[in-house]
This record gives C-alpha cells, sequence and structure tokens, in this order.
C-alpha cells in the first residue's frame, strides 16, 4: 500500500463508509511537504482509489513560508530589521504563520501579535498586524493555481471530471 493509498483511506474513514449510494469524490492532502489529491468510489460501505496524484515539493511549509515573508518585509519596511537574520524571530513567525494560516480558513482576517519579537538600541520591538485571507490568497495565488496540475491528472487517470465529482474533502496541516 503506497502513502497515498493510505491517507486515502484515512479520509475514505473520516468521510464515513456508511453513507448511502454511490459517491466519487476528490481528497485532497495539502500536508506539511507535499499534496496529494485521490479520487475515490465509495458505495455500499466499500471504497476504491481510483487515482492518486500529487506535488512532492508543494505542501503547507510553502505556503507557511509566504507568510513568514510577508511579516518579515512589513516588520523591515517599518522598523528596518530583518527578522529572517535572527533565529529565535524566524521561529517565532514560522509558528505565528502556521496559526495565521489555519486561523484563516475559517476567518476573514487575523491578527498576528508577537510581542518583544526583537530589540534595537531603541529598547525593544514588537509585530502587531493584520492579515486577511484576501492577502494570503494573493501571497500564495501561484502556490494554488501548482495544485490544478495534479488534480487534473488524478481526474483524467480515473477516467472523470470535474463534474462527476459529488463531494470533495481537505485535509491541511
Amino acid at each position: 500500500r503506497t502513502a497515498n493509498h493510505q491517507r486515502a483511506h484515512r479520509s475514505s474513514l473520516a468521510y464515513g463508509l456508511d453513507k448511502k449510494g454511490e459517491e466519487k469524490i476528490a481528497v485532497f492532502d495539502l500536508g506539511g511537504g507535499t499534496f496529494d489529491v485521490s479520487i475515490l468510489e465509495i458505495g455500499d460501505g466499500v471504497f476504491e482509489v481510483k487515482s492518486t496524484n500529487g506535488d512532492t515539493f508543494l505542501g503547507g511549509e510553502d505556503f507557511d513560508m509566504r507568510i513568514v515573508n510577508w511579516l518579515a518585509d512589513e516588520f523591515k519596511r517599518e522598523h528596518g530589521v530583518d527578522l529572517r537574520s535572527d533565529k529565535m524571530a524566524l521561529q517565532r513567525l514560522k509558528e505565528e504563520a502556521e496559526k495565521a494560516k489555519k486561523e484563516l480558513s475559517s476567518s476573514m482576517e487575523t491578527d498576528i501579535n508577537l510581542p518583544f519579537i526583537t530589540a534595537d538600541a531603541t529598547g525593544p520591538k514588537h509585530l502587531n498586524v493584520k492579515l486577511s485571507r484576501a492577502k494570503l490568497e494573493s501571497l500564495v495565488a501561484d502556490l494554488i493555481d501548482r495544485c490544478e496540475g495534479p488534480c487534473l491528472t488524478a481526474l483524467k487517470d480515473a477516467g472523470l471530471s470535474a463534474s462527476d465529482m459529488t463531494r470533495s474533502s481537505w485535509s491541511a496541516v
């Protein structure tokens, strides 16, 4: 069993094999370092993986780093300090970026507040910005576009089109 099949199996269990009728679902898994898509047919308590595809060089960390770089650029513009050169500050940015990304999956805006992110001769510096879902979408638009190819290939390999899908499911890290 491949890792993609295992992820598809877990996703189908989470979706529920007890559903009545036959469905064709696309399962999208945007993990930390990879993007996987599986096309499944589910019916009568049985699921079949029709196809899988993905991008082993695209994952949630890529999305996080777009936020990190935006935060660092905003801070540098305001304070003249590049937080990417400070390992501790960079780690705090990464943690906050992942948190913000997850929060924006269910809200339109989030506050990113990192007090005492660094200090200079004038004293401590704080990072406090708002990140909107629209801004996040603009930061990661090309990454989202990269998901399209594996999705279309998985559909083609399964002999289906997007309109054949009855449901989709996302799993993201």
